[in-house]
């Protein structure tokens, strides 16, 4: 059951087109390449064998990357949140 104006199901597509968009944007995100450091391009830490193996080209321990994928960053995008007052007009 749509609201207002909108058509039965605008909604739910809507809400799918968010997860696509998201979902492209991160298959998107560049991969480590190349050869695996031994240690930690931040901290210095010695990267663990296993983690090396499982990622070709990782450049950060465990924890630095946690840190780096927590980090806020901008993102662009369509705003499909639009005011009331701006759907009347």
């Amino acid at each position: 059951m749509a609201g207002g104006w909108a058509r039965d199901g605008a909604v739910n597509e809507q809400i799918d087109a968010s997860i696509e968009d998201e979902l492209k944007r991160l298959q998107s995100r560049p991969k480590p390449v190349g050869e695996s450091l031994t240690h930690c391009a931040e901290c210095d830490e010695p990267i663990p064998e296993a983690r090396r193996r499982a990622i070709p080209g990782v450049k950060l321990c465990i924890d630095c990357q946690n840190a780096h994928d927590h980090r806020p960053k901008p993102r662009g995008g369509i705003n499909r949140r639009a005011s009331k007052d701006a759907l009347l007009k």
